[in-house]
């Protein structure tokens, strides 16, 4: 079931606020407009990069009829912490829907991510909440430094190496023009100049992470802003 299917299943419609992630795609904020309600931006989280409870909690007003989490590269997000933050206890938490992967698949990516967070310098590794079973539908890192001209630059000297990566998210929803809120969520815009995700999946050989980690470690987690 589509996540419009599932908002207006929960009875979510004209005049009601849904909150949604800003760091993702504009997927669920659609979905919330194409049901007549206003989708309203909460932060995330800067460890799972899925929506922050607390920010989520500062969000909610009377009108609050459902909230719509986002798995962001397969990490979960806290379902139940979400449900106990918010003073409306009887919104639902709708959740989208999630890439169906074999479980074969998922053992293969975690232990294609392992091998990256134990070799891996200069970039700051996925992080995996304790109990969580993280997908890696994609493997997202950061690259710290001085804003979006580090994180840019690495990127187009990994591609200089014949390395596929690209920016998962960068504009958040709320300043794409068809969804413009004049806000500050510090993490969502920290996330936005620093993330990269590397390739990885389950059918990554050793070949390819050795020369994945080589790349990356050649270059460090910083670079200078070009002039």
């Amino acid at each position: 079931m589509r996540t419009e299917e599932k908002l207006v299943a929960a009875g979510v419609g004209a005049g009601d606020e849904v909150i949604v992630p800003s760091y993702a795609t504009a997927e669920a904020a659609v979905a919330v407009r194409n049901v007549g309600a206003l989708p309203v931006f909460a932060d995330i989280d800067p460890v799972t990069f899925c929506l922050d409870p607390v920010s989520v909690a500062g969000t909610v007003t009377s009108r609050t009829a459902a909230i719509v989490p986002v798995s962001l590269f397969g990490h979960p997000a806290d379902l139940a912490a979400l449900r106990q933050a918010t003073a409306a206890p009887d919104a639902p938490v709708v959740v989208e829907h999630e890439l169906d992967h074999a479980a074969q698949d998922i053992v293969r990516r975690r232990a294609n991510a392992a091998y990256l967070d134990a070799r891996l310098s200069g970039v700051v590794t996925p992080a995996v909440a304790p109990g969580v079973v993280h997908r890696y539908d994609s493997y997202v890192v950061r690259v710290l430094g001085n804003g979006r001209p580090d994180r840019d630059a690495f990127a187009r000297a990994l591609r200089a190496r014949g390395i596929r990566c690209h920016v998962p998210v960068r504009t958040p929803v709320h300043r794409l023009p068809s969804f413009m809120r004049d806000l500050w969520l510090p993490e969502t815009e920290r996330a936005a100049d620093e993330c990269l995700t590397l390739p990885l999946n389950e059918v990554s050989s050793r070949r390819d992470l050795q020369r994945l980690v080589s790349a990356c470690n050649a270059l460090g987690g910083l670079l200078p802003t070009a002039a």
